[in-house]
Order: structure tokens, then sequence, then C-alpha cells
């Protein structure tokens, strides 16, 4: 009987790691066309009002659409939900600036590292730290381009990494706090009260000259935020922090086929090897399960 059970609880981790890993996949998917739409609209406005917009609309839209409870939140829900804000409002404005000074793919391989890190520090199999370091391995082998990158996007990239890994253990926290979407559209909320008005004062006018640009943050919010992010919440509660991290590192094996399809991008040996490595990574996560 145990034994039935053991295999029974092992099939259902695996079916819970391939539902996971899909819905990750689709949000890497929806990120990296959100990210090519963003870069394309940087001869109109600058980076930080792109961010600013692509939090205040995604905030804006959940908002109107959860109408969250504030006021029977705990301490405890005010607490995770404002945690996942400033990391909200960090990561945008990191990320954007980063892909300002970076190709698209570097930028996204760099933000990748934090929960790369995040998922080695909380191997806790063999087959755990293994996954984790092969796909750490072929986010690596991507970050080394053959010029040198710009100090700016670098420093930009390392921030965006920092801020990513406090969001997949804030996010996770917030999932497991909130029994449906109050805890994401909150810090939402949280995240471009404090982004929007940087956004706005810093590079307003540039939003004025060219208010066809705000069609694009719309876009951009519901490619970049609002999707991805509603995805990670239930992937989330299917799997842990340290799955989930090794997952992302299929990030750049996306982006480059966002890049071939969209932008006509081709791929060299070494980035064909490194997608390899993050794409087996990735498999070889979901079947070790949790």
């Amino acid at each position: 009987m145990r034994r039935a059970e053991r295999d029974s609880r092992r099939h259902a981790e695996r079916d819970s790691g391939r539902v996971a890993a899909g819905l990750v996949l689709a949000q890497i998917l929806s990120l990296q066309l959100g990210s090519a739409v963003a870069k394309g609209a940087y001869g109109q406005v600058g980076p930080t009002a792109l961010a600013g917009m692509r939090l205040g609309f995604a905030a804006l839209v959940l908002w109107a659409v959860v109408r969250p409870r504030l006021m029977v939140l705990t301490a405890a829900q005010w607490r995770a939900a404002a945690g996942l804000g400033v990391v909200f409002a960090g990561m945008n404005a990191a990320y954007f600036q980063a892909i300002r000074h970076l190709p698209l793919g570097i930028a996204a391989t760099l933000e990748l590292l934090g929960p790369l890190a995040l998922a080695l520090a909380l191997s806790r199999r063999v087959a755990h730290l293994l996954s984790g370091l092969l796909a750490l391995a072929g986010v690596l082998l991507l970050a080394v381009p053959g010029g040198e990158l710009a100090g700016a996007g670098i420093a930009a990239g390392a921030a965006a990494a920092l801020c990513r890994a406090g969001y997949v253990v804030l996010n996770q926290r917030v999932g497991r706090l909130f029994p449906g979407w109050d805890g994401l559209t909150a810090a939402l909320g949280i995240g471009a009260c404090l982004l929007v008005p940087v956004a706005a004062v810093t590079e307003g006018r540039s939003v004025a000259a060219h208010p066809a640009a705000l069609g694009t943050g719309v876009l951009v919010a519901l490619l970049s935020s609002l999707i991805p992010y509603s995805l990670d919440m239930l992937a989330l509660r299917r799997i842990g922090a340290r799955g989930f991290g090794v997952l992302l590192a299929l990030g750049p094996a996306v982006g480059a086929g966002v890049g071939f399809a969209v932008l006509g991008e081709r791929l060299g040996p070494r980035e064909c090897v490194a997608v390899t490595l993050v794409v087996a990574a990735g498999v070889w996560s979901v079947r070790a399960g949790e």
C-alpha cells in the first residue's frame, strides 16, 4: 500500500511538473514577444517611460478585472504584496535599462542568472544540482559575446537578475497567502505607484510628444506583464522556486526562436549548443520532480 501511495505521489508530481513547464514556456514566449515590441519603441520613448507604462497599464487592467478587497487583507498579506510590488518596480526599471544597452538575448540571459543561482542554492538532490549547473552552463555560454558589453548594461542586467530572484521567492509566497488574484493585483498596484511617477517626471514629455506610444505600452503590458505574471503564479503553485528557476533557463532558447522568426536573427554554433544545454536542463528538471 505504501509503495502504491509513493508511486501515485510521484506520478502526481511529474504531471504537476509537466503542467508547470507548459505554463512557464507560455509565459517565456509572451515575455520575449513583449520585450521585442518594447525595444522597437525606443526610438520614440525611453526605457523608464516604457517600464512605467508596462507596469501601470498592467495594474489598471488587473485592478479593473479582479477588484481586490483590500480591507480584509492581513498584515502578512500586505507585507508580501508590498515586497513583491517593490521587486516589480525594480525589475521592470532595471530590465528595460538593460535592453537599452545590450542585445535582447544577452539582457534576458543576464536576468536569468538570479533565478538560476536561486535554483542551485535550493538544490536538494544530485539531479537538481546537475540540472541547475547544466542550465547555468548554457546561460553563461550565451552570455559570453564576441565583443565587449556596455558596463551600464551589465550593471542593469545584474540588478535585474537580483530582482528576478526576489520575484521568484516573493511571487511564490504571495501565491500561497492569497487564494485568488488579489495578491498579484495589489503587488502590481504598489509597484505602479512607485515606478509610474518616476517615469512621468523623467520621460513624460517624450510620451506626450508620441501619444501613439501609449498603445505600444498597453501591448507591452499585456505581453510582458499581465500574461507572464499570471502564468508564473499558476506555475509556482505547482512547483517550487528551484524547479521554476531552472525552467526559466528556457528563456534564451525561446528568445532565440523569437529573434529568428520575428527579426531574422540566426544562431551560430555556440548559441545552438547553449540552447541545447538549457532545453535539456529544463526537461531534466521536470522529469526529476521536486
